[in-house]
């Protein structure tokens, strides 16, 4: 019995597909196929999922939106389990907390604070990622962050328990977090937020998607700002002075619109991407003397 129907039989419930394209579900198109593709409806649905691949020895890989990754274009063996869409539960519990659960996109989780005339999120309109991936990264943009909202989450341990992460002990700093270090899921977390201006609150998502659209090559895929910020610099200014803007390795390329963007300009591999990150950490290590780290994961 192979693993797909092995879990299939432990789990008849749990929606599952065999040898999926992971291009289909990550924002650069690229990657082969996954062996099990699982996606669970419920955090009943995927405890028990994570459960049973302690059980078979198997270490799933966790998908949020895929908006941050780079898949192998060999694929992935083993359970390769997604939370978008399914785990989307989003509440409010007080006059100023929101409760989501992973697989609310950030875009949905902005759209729900300012509907109930509350600020905070507006820098997470236009991310497109998930609450959890957002909490395991500490996603942000134009000078905010999860960190600045998150008041607590909670995660599931590679051990199978549930555990609750509260205010420092998420250590959410510059793209890193405890769920990181811990290989923990983040099952749902709680934002405080402070009393806002509707109109305003939606004037400022406007402006900020107007900046976006202006100045990121949002028409290709990609998986937004590539690199990581070195202390005191700007990565896409280095790359740019480096004269690396357009550089392409086979369908991979530096945009022309903004350097620190890795585009996909239609038939992009993994390989592609991973040599082109290395060709201009390369030059930019012998142009300004400082060592790129991407920002994005390699699965």
């Amino acid at each position: 019995m192979d693993l797909f129907q092995q879990i299939s039989a432990a789990l008849p419930q749990l929606s599952l597909l065999a040898e999926e394209p992971l291009s289909k579900h990550c924002s650069f198109r690229v990657g082969g196929p996954a062996e099990v593709f699982a996606q669970p409806a419920s955090v009943q649905e995927l405890s028990a999922l994570l459960r049973l691949c302690q059980t078979l020895g198997v270490r799933p890989v966790l998908l949020g939106a895929g908006t941050n990754v780079v898949c192998p274009d060999e694929g992935l063996r083993g359970v390769v389990i997604c939370t978008k869409e399914n785990l989307s539960g989003l509440r409010q519990i007080s006059e100023t907390e929101i409760e989501a659960e992973c697989g609310v996109t950030l875009a949905r989780l902005a759209g729900f604070a300012r509907d109930l005339g509350l600020t905070g999120l507006e820098f997470a309109h236009g991310i497109p990622g998930t609450v959890g991936g957002g909490m395991v990264m500490n996603a942000g943009a134009y000078g905010g962050e999860m960190r600045q909202v998150a008041e607590a989450a909670t995660a599931l341990l590679p051990d199978g328990s549930v555990r609750d992460f509260i205010g420092p002990e998420q250590q959410l700093s510059y793209r890193h977090s405890a769920f990181m270090d811990l290989g923990c899921v983040v099952l749902r977390a709680i934002f405080r937020l402070q009393p806002g201006d509707k109109e305003q609150i939606s004037e400022t998502m406007r402006e900020l998607n107007a900046r976006r659209r202006a100045s990121q090559p949002l028409e290709y895929p990609s998986a937004g700002s590539f690199f990581k910020r070195p202390t005191g610099y700007f990565a896409g200014k280095l790359i740019q002075d480096a004269g690396l803007k357009g550089f392409c390795v086979g369908g991979a390329q530096v945009s022309e619109k903004h350097a620190g963007f890795v585009i996909n300009t239609g038939n992009a591999t993994a390989a592609d991407i991973r040599a082109l990150m290395a060709e201009v950490q390369r030059r930019v290590r012998e142009s300004a003397g400082v060592e790129l780290q991407p920002e994005v994961r390699f699965l």
